[in-house]
């Protein structure tokens, strides 16, 4: 259920070294940008601050998913990185629009720009960028981490197309395609960022995990032998890596040695097929209130034939 130690601190030093990167990279980017009169570089270096600020929040957010859960945060803290990833996504929907607004007022005043220390400076990102946003992949599938990723590959495509606009302007002398680049870059920044704002959003709203259907976790569920019915069922995600699972299951009239084991099974098919590995089954075998899927906020009076099996996996 939680972050393991070993991958945790590969993560927190390929981050360490990262943020220390990407701010060098910032102030080189900003003050070429300034002296080169090239918005698409001081546009490259706003997103470098961001991404500066992403890996600050996943660094932030790794420490803290690492922390085991208290009577306070009985959880933990997994949803640290989720938070960080929903931050990190807002700021970059403001920074692709300050960025766009920048480049609609250059189109209408251009600037000369010097397209060889564009180029130069583009290059020296790309490969930064590319090595950073590489380390990021091979690190977690965590939507924390993953953001933070998107963030870096955007930044590769992005200054490379400054390489790419540096050589056109070297090449033509018309300056229009620094701001235009400058808007290409927004699009993409403002695309990236907001596939991250709705996942963390369904993650924050308890919203049913992407990828993951309902229908076929009843149906594996029903095809257990003993369980006549599944309802009430609910999944949702902890993290971005880990859901949990409740449900009401309807069995016979039986024993808890042989409803155990039918828990069992229930347990090993969310494990295996679904990978749930926190769990929280009730038994009963009367027709429950909630059986046609209408459930009340909150369940007071229980039936007095249940049988309540909670099981909690880790």
């Amino acid at each position: 259920m939680h972050v393991h130690g070993g991958g945790s601190e590969k993560t927190k030093r390929i981050l360490r070294i990262s943020l220390l990167a990407t701010l060098a990279y910032v102030v080189l980017t900003f003050f070429a940008g300034v002296r080169a009169h090239s918005l698409a570089l001081i546009s490259e270096a706003g997103h470098n601050v961001s991404d500066f600020l992403a890996l600050l929040l996943s660094f932030v957010a790794v420490y803290f998913q690492t922390r085991p859960p208290t009577d306070q945060k009985t959880f933990g803290y997994q949803r640290a990185g989720v938070l960080a990833a929903f931050l990190n996504a807002l700021t970059l929907v403001l920074i692709a629009i300050w960025i766009a607004i920048a480049a609609v007022h250059r189109l209408s005043a251009p600037v000369e720009v010097q397209p060889r220390l564009m180029m130069i400076v583009a290059a020296a990102g790309v490969l930064m960028n590319g090595v950073i946003a590489a380390l990021l992949w091979t690190t977690s599938r965590d939507v924390n981490i993953r953001s933070t990723f998107i963030h870096m590959l955007g930044d590769t495509l992005s200054t490379a197309a400054v390489i790419v606009g540096g050589l056109a302007i070297l090449l033509t002398g018309r300056n229009w395609i620094d701001p235009v680049l400058s808007l290409l870059i927004a699009g993409l920044i403002l695309w990236s960022s907001l596939s991250i704002v709705r996942e963390t959003l369904n993650i924050l709203l308890e919203g049913t995990p992407r990828g993951c259907s309902l229908t076929e976790i009843r149906v594996s569920l029903q095809a257990i032998d003993g369980v006549q019915d599944v309802h009430d069922l609910h999944v949702w995600s902890l993290g971005s890596q880990t859901h949990a699972l409740a449900t009401h299951i309807k069995i016979a009239d039986i024993p808890p040695s042989q409803s155990a084991l039918i828990l069992e099974q229930v347990n090993g098919t969310l494990r295996q097929k679904f990978r749930i590995y926190h769990s929280t089954i009730q038994f009963e075998c009367v027709d429950c209130e909630v059986a046609a899927g209408c459930s009340p906020p909150v369940e007071v009076d229980e039936h007095a034939g249940h049988n309540h099996s909670h099981a909690h996996s880790h």
